[in-house]
Formats: C-alpha cells, sequence, structure tokens
C-alpha cells in the first residue's frame, strides 16, 4: 500500500506554494451589495486570495503546514514557515472575519469551506507557532455556523460536490474531538438521525464532475461515528461489499479532459474514495470480508490519480491536499 514519502510532500508542497498567492484567476464566492464590492480578490480575502477559489487556499494552507510538520527538513518547509509567518497573522485574520458579517453571507462556503477551515485550525495548532492562536477567532465563528445549521437541517446533502454534509462534518467532527464537545455530540447526533436506517446503497455514481463518493463518505462518516459499532452498519449498507458490489465503488473514475475543471474533479473522486477506503478498512478490522477488497480498492484509486496531481492548474490548484489524505489520512 502506497504511504506518504518526502519525494511526494516535495511535489505537493512545491505546487501548491506556487499557486497559494497566485490572485488569478479567481473565482469568488461573492454577493455584490453595491459598486464598492467591485474590489480584488485580495481585498475580500487578505489570506485566502490565491489557488483560484477560497476553499482550494485554504486546503492548500492546511496541506503545506501538515507536510511541514510531517517533514520538517523539506527543501521548502522554510519558505512555509516564512509565509505562514507572514499571512497567519491576526490583523489578516481580522479581514477575513469582517467578511463573514457581510449581508447575505451567512452561507459562504457553506459547508465545505467551513470544513476546511477547522481542518487548518486544527493544523495550525499542532506548530510550535502562533498560527493556531491567530485562526482560533475564526475557526471558533465557523464552528458557531455548523452548531447554528444543523439542527435546520432537515435533510442531508448527499451529492459528489462540494455541498457533500457527510465530507464537511469528517472534517469538522476532527477538530472538535477535543475542542468543542457540544458540537461532537451534535454532529453523532445528525449523522445518525440521516444515515443510521440507510440500507443497500446502489451507489449511482460518480456523476460527471464529482470529486466526492455519496456512498463512502457516508460509510466513513459512519466509521468514525459508530465506532466500533460500524460492521453491523456497515454489512446493511453495503451487504455485498466482500464481493465487489456495487461494482461502481471499486472501480476508478476515467477523466476524459484534465484542462476541464469540473471534469477534473473525478481525479479528486479517485483520491477521496482511497482515502475513505483505507479508513473504512481500518474501522472493520482486518478479519471483514470486507476489509481486503477496501483495502485494494483503494489501492487502484491511488494508482489512477496520483500521477496527475499536478499538471495542469484545473486540478493542480487543489488536487495535492486529496491526495494528502488519501496517503497520509486527517
Amino acid at each position: 500500500m502506497t504511504h506518504l514519502t518526502p519525494a511526494h510532500a516535495t511535489r505537493f508542497a512545491t505546487a501548491t506554494l506556487s499557486h497559494l498567492g497566485r490572485e488569478y484567476p479567481c473565482k469568488m464566492d461573492l454577493v455584490l451589495n453595491g459598486p464598492e464590492d467591485a474590489k480584488p480578490p485580495r481585498e475580500h480575502h487578505p489570506i485566502f486570495h490565491g489557488s483560484f477559489d477560497w476553499h482550494s487556499c485554504v486546503h492548500g494552507w492546511w496541506q503545506i503546514l501538515r507536510l511541514t510538520r510531517r517533514f520538517p527538513d523539506l527543501a521548502v518547509a522554510a519558505d512555509i514557515r516564512a509565509r505562514a509567518d507572514a499571512m497567519l497573522v491576526p490583523e489578516k485574520v481580522a479581514g477575513e472575519l469582517a467578511f463573514l458579517d457581510r449581508p447575505y453571507a451567512a452561507a459562504f462556503e457553506r459547508p465545505y469551506g467551513w470544513a476546511w477551515l477547522l481542518a487548518l485550525h486544527a493544523e495550525a495548532t499542532s506548530h510550535d507557532a502562533p498560527w493556531g492562536a491567530a485562526l482560533e477567532p475564526l475557526a471558533l465563528a465557523f464552528a458557531a455556523r455548523f452548531h447554528a445549521f444543523l439542527p435546520k437541517m432537515t435533510y442531508p446533502l448527499r451529492v459528489g460536490t462540494h455541498f457533500n454534509i457527510a465530507f464537511a462534518l469528517l472534517l469538522a467532527r476532527h477538530w472538535a474531538d477535543d475542542r468543542d464537545p457540544a458540537l461532537v455530540a451534535l454532529i453523532d447526533a445528525s449523522a445518525r438521525r440521516w444515515f443510521a436506517d440507510d440500507r443497500d446503497c446502489q451507489a449511482w455514481e460518480p456523476g460527471g464532475d464529482e470529486f466526492l463518493s455519496s456512498a463512502l463518505t457516508e460509510a466513513h462518516l459512519m466509521a468514525v461515528v459508530l465506532g466500533s459499532d460500524v460492521a453491523r452498519w456497515f454489512d446493511a449498507f453495503l451487504p455485498r461489499a466482500a464481493q465487489e458490489q456495487p461494482p461502481t465503488l471499486f472501480t476508478p473514475a476515467t477523466v476524459s479532459d484534465r484542462s476541464d475543471g469540473k471534469i477534473a474533479h473525478l481525479d479528486g473522486l479517485n483520491l477521496s474514495r482511497a482515502w475513505s477506503w483505507r479508513a473504512i478498512a481500518a474501522a472493520l478490522g482486518p478479519a471483514h470480508p470486507a476489509s481486503p477488497v477496501a483495502e485494494a480498492a483503494a489501492q487502484r484509486h491511488l494508482a489512477a490519480a496520483l500521477p496527475h496531481v499536478t499538471g495542469d492548474y484545473m486540478g493542480e490548484h487543489w488536487l495535492a491536499s486529496f491526495a494528502l489524505l488519501a496517503l497520509d489520512g486527517l
């Protein structure tokens, strides 16, 4: 099974550093309240104005901080630390916070960007640096949004794109685990409310522009929420997994055009499936009949996607973060 190596880390971090400060092209999540809002991305987002869009910039930062912690002697590590010292500072965080107070910003980056910001904060606090303390007010603001949003969310978002709720809750729960027990309880209750009775998943995927598996992100979240009780739930949810059924979950997606930003999402699907299959296999344990096929599926998906993490900006501005999840977990 493939694991994270210094060669991977160098490749990913070098590519990500090259676009974290690249302001254009930029896809803004912005409601214009008047002509005064027509200004450059960095004036709206003092930190997260690179990497094509806000959320990709956020998880790009998560990725390079994680790689620096895992491999502190990387040739690019000093550049990463210097960039973080300059950017992850209270005055710039205040600018990001101000954006959240704008009219019509309540759903800004919900829930994907919310969750990645919490993951970034969790990583930043693992370093002997002031970055985590600087980011804390922003993390608390997004945690508060989860607290307000989840109780009124009647139905789960099962899509394979940014709105998938299971993926967001995986990241948010990781952050909340030793910081916000009330949020952990709310996430677990929400997951059980939405997913506990799901049976015989048909896995009608992938969609043409999906980078998350609706089936596997749900199973991954339930493995975290249910812990040692997950096998009973999993056997009802994917009862023929040991026979590699449904086959769509075990077959890497084909990516026909990596210069098309939406079609390039499918490389991310292969990487996120690898991450989830590995986590599901670990939760089920080696004695479960689905575990060997889950591990094998993870390897196939990794092999299909890892060569394409860099090479075209439409994938390169975000795929390394998902490769890091697949290789090293959260």
